[in-house]
């Protein structure tokens, strides 16, 4: 029975034991699509301008609260609503996400 998450190749692209290429499922491929997004720098995608959280920009900046406060919108803008449709059963799903970084 397939997972009703669908299945894509894994992130990052990996050779398993056998020489072929390691496919992603359930949960794992959710984490790793998320990861993907949160990797992918705004306007990398044709096509797709506003996708991506585009964290690496933040691997120099200090970390102080207000640098927590721009990667905490990043996130929050890149994973607001994320809508998708099951390959299982074609149905459309919608999930909110809230990110809170805390403070020093």
């Amino acid at each position: 029975m397939s997972s009703v998450f669908g299945r894509s190749l894994s992130f990052p692209l990996r050779v398993g034991a056998d020489g072929r290429l390691v496919w992603s499922e359930g949960e794992d491929n959710i984490r790793e699509s998320i990861a993907v997004i949160l990797k992918t720098e705004p306007n990398e995608r044709i096509a797709l301008a506003d996708f991506g959280a585009g964290l690496s920009r933040f691997l120099f900046e200090p970390n102080n609260a207000a640098t927590h406060a721009r990667i905490e919108d990043a996130i929050t803008r890149s994973l607001a609503t994320v809508t998708y449709r099951l390959v299982a059963t074609g149905g459309r799903e919608r999930i909110s996400v809230s990110v809170s970084l805390g403070s020093l």
